[in-house]
């Protein structure tokens, strides 16, 4: 793959950092889009998209340091590699969320109903960011003999995120942004059917990357935290389908 895309000079330009950029303004892009057609005003939901990409970074990447808490302490010197590390998607994602639920009574806007607008935009941008984790090598998969497996031979990868290189891998840098895509189409198919109501799209959203993140989570075979046996990442799993769940069953009730 190709972990580094170019250099300026002596800088080089990496391809997740790129690809990082350009998933947060597809999401953000799609979720302008949405506002407008919703006659929401879009200049609000783009103010309030750029907050919640300075959340989400700032989220993933304190989630990192949580997950690998003994490695940066003795390591302190490595917490500048965060500069170009992407972090831990559901830290940024909870990150956005807490930041989102607080500015939109500043904005004026109906929490659930922003959180509808921009859910396809998180799936969208998170498809494109799982191509600069390829592009990278990060978040690799467990060694397999599957014929789709990817073997990386890069020693960048090797050197900047401890890629095993010339092995089979399984790809679930594709599973996860394959997962992604399928969510997105779920969700801009369904939203409009059956009685929907303020907040479904978000929630279901949830629901449904919790579910895909779990079983993604069995094929990583990168350095992870570990909570009763489990990844960090499907811990969290764990709590948010129930969770999902209950705020479906709660805001279907409250629009009768």
């Amino acid at each position: 793959m190709h972990p580094i895309l170019f250099e300026i000079g002596n800088w080089p330009v990496y391809s997740y950092g790129v690809l990082l950029a350009l998933a947060y303004l597809a999401g953000l892009q799609m979720a302008v889009v949405r506002a407008r057609r919703r006659q929401i005003d879009p200049a609000k939901v783009m103010d309030l998209g750029i907050y919640l990409i300075i959340a989400a970074l700032v989220g993933a990447k304190l989630m990192l340091i949580a997950v690998d808490f003994d490695y940066f302490r003795h390591q302190p010197r490595e917490l500048l590699s965060l500069v170009r590390a992407g972090g831990v998607f559901y830290g940024g994602l909870l990150a956005a969320l807490a930041v989102g639920l607080w500015l939109v009574g500043r904005y004026k806007l109906h929490p659930w109903t922003v959180a509808d607008l921009i859910a396809p935009g998180i799936a969208l941008g998170h498809v494109v960011g799982r191509f600069g984790c390829l592009l990278a090598g990060c978040c690799y998969g467990r060694p397999t003999s599957v014929p789709w497996a990817i073997t990386f031979t890069n020693p960048s990868a090797a050197t900047n995120v401890g890629t095993p290189l010339n092995t089979p891998l399984h790809p679930t840098q594709l599973y996860d942004a394959g997962a992604e895509l399928l969510i997105m189409g779920v969700l801009l198919l369904t939203e409009k059917r059956g009685r929907p109501f303020p907040g479904r799209t978000f929630w279901l959203y949830m629901l449904l990357y919790a579910i895909s993140r779990y079983i993604v989570e069995i094929y990583r075979g990168d350095e992870r935290g570990m909570i009763l046996g489990v990844s960090t990442s499907q811990f969290v799993s764990i709590l948010i389908v129930p969770l999902s769940i209950i705020m479906l069953l709660r805001l279907r009730k409250a629009v009768k």
